[in-house]
């Protein structure tokens, strides 16, 4: 007989293989080049829904997940790995924050923080960090030509538009979750 303990364990690393396994099958078919990264929405959408569901440490292992998985499949660059862990994160610590307010439309809004995650942290620290780390050409070549606070920038708007646009949907996506039940039945309620 698993325990109480045991049992969420469980549920938890299920969540996280299928949070991984919807991120991996949607991938292929919802990313875009920017400046030689792949913007994929997709797992701006999976963080605001494992974030709220998962918490940050188990929502930062599924987009840990998504990252290597797309990886491996030649779907992503090293860039997803800063590029979705720190959305997540701050998804799950907004929610842990948010979660004891009454109204459900604003504990769910911990989503619609997934940018400063992706936006604000996990670009600039592939700007400034990664990148030069690891001779990424693409964004060299645009803090070589414009500068550091033009490059971040553009940075920041590109990928912006794949950040905001998951975190929204994920955000509607919880609603619907959330008028159907099954956050209720979740214990995210």
């Amino acid at each position: 007989m698993e325990t109480s303990r045991e049992q969420g364990l469980t549920r938890h690393a299920a969540l996280v293989a299928t949070f991984t396994a919807l991120g991996v099958s949607m991938a292929p078919f919802t990313w875009f080049f920017f400046l030689g990264t792949k913007a994929f929405p997709g797992q701006h959408f999976i963080n605001a829904l494992a974030g709220v569901i998962l918490g940050p440490y188990w929502a930062s292992l599924a987009a840990l997940m998504v990252g290597a998985m797309r990886n491996i499949l030649g779907i992503g660059t090293i860039f997803a790995f800063p590029g979705g862990i720190p959305g997540a994160l701050i998804v799950g610590l907004a929610y842990e924050l948010t979660k004891r307010f009454r109204n459900r439309l604003l504990r769910y809004s911990a989503a619609l923080l997934e940018p400063v995650g992706t936006v604000v942290i996990g670009a600039s620290a592939s700007l400034l960090i990664l990148a030069p780390l690891v001779g990424w050409k693409p964004l060299l070549v645009s803090v070589e030509r414009y500068g550091v606070l033009l490059a971040l920038w553009t940075l920041w708007g590109g990928w912006a538009i794949s950040s905001v646009s998951g975190s929204v949907l994920g955000y509607v996506v919880l609603l619907g979750l959330d008028r159907a039940g099954v956050l209720v039945r979740m214990g995210r309620h």
